[in-house]
């Protein structure tokens, strides 16, 4: 699906946000938020709960987990019990039950085979995400990793895509950024980068195109289509 003025230029650079874009990490978010839940005596939460919670950062995460609620605020030692416990266990082991959505190993090694600039742009601890993108065969791929604690700032705020271009050296207005979030799309339109929404991820009902993207993909290998080229081969 293509907004009405679809096809941009053949991107210098191609920006990926991670979870729910590249990765369906619940499974092992969720494993870690219970044992932090579990360190502070509460009861644990369900994998479906967690996907309507990610985005925004593990401390925001860890939060509505305690809360139960999206804007909720936990005690702050409460919370930080949690948040250790759950930093622990993702640090061991970030990768037991996360998978990549299909095509998304054929999409990256694509666009770079084609010498196109590539990013990761995420709200997940930059000390996570470097392992997580090695075990998923991703990290070779990638020129620039920001993660949440990278900059002063988390996306929807236009700060990590920005650096992300300047560690790139590409112009924002010859790359794109592709999310699964309104935080995905915000961040881009606010950093100036023409954004494209896949709908696999953790927030499928969202209007993209109202939000601004250029097109809405089902699937990553979709993607040369928003320069008007075919699919690649998954």
């Amino acid at each position: 699906m293509f907004a009405a003025e679809a096809r941009v230029a053949v991107p210098q650079a191609v920006l990926f946000d991670l979870d729910g874009t590249l990765v369906d990490s619940v499974p092992d978010l969720t494993r870690c938020v219970n044992a932090g839940l579990s360190s502070v005596d509460q009861p644990s939460v369900h994998e479906h709960e967690v996907r309507t919670w990610v985005g925004n950062g593990a401390n925001r995460l860890l939060h509505r987990a305690l809360t139960g609620q999206l804007n909720g605020v936990a005690p702050h030692a409460t919370h930080s019990t949690a948040m250790a416990t759950f930093n622990a266990h993702y640090a061991a082991e970030p990768c037991r039950s996360s998978l990549l959505y299909p095509g998304a190993l054929a999409t990256v090694i694509a666009l770079a085979a084609g010498g196109v600039r590539l990013g990761c742009v995420t709200n997940k601890p930059h000390r996570f995400t470097l392992p997580l993108l090695d075990l998923l065969g991703l990290g070779r791929y990638f020129a620039s990793v920001v993660g949440g604690d990278s900059t002063p700032q988390l996306k929807p705020d236009p700060l990590p895509v920005l650096t992300a271009l300047a560690q790139l050296g590409t112009p924002a207005g010859r790359s794109l950024l592709v999310g699964d979030s309104r935080i995905d799309m915000a961040a881009g339109r606010a950093a100036g980068v023409a954004t494209v929404a896949i709908r696999h991820g953790y927030d499928s009902e969202c209007d993209f195109l109202n939000l601004g993207a250029v097109a809405v993909l089902e699937r990553l290998v979709e993607l040369p289509g928003v320069w008007g080229e075919p699919s690649f081969a998954d």
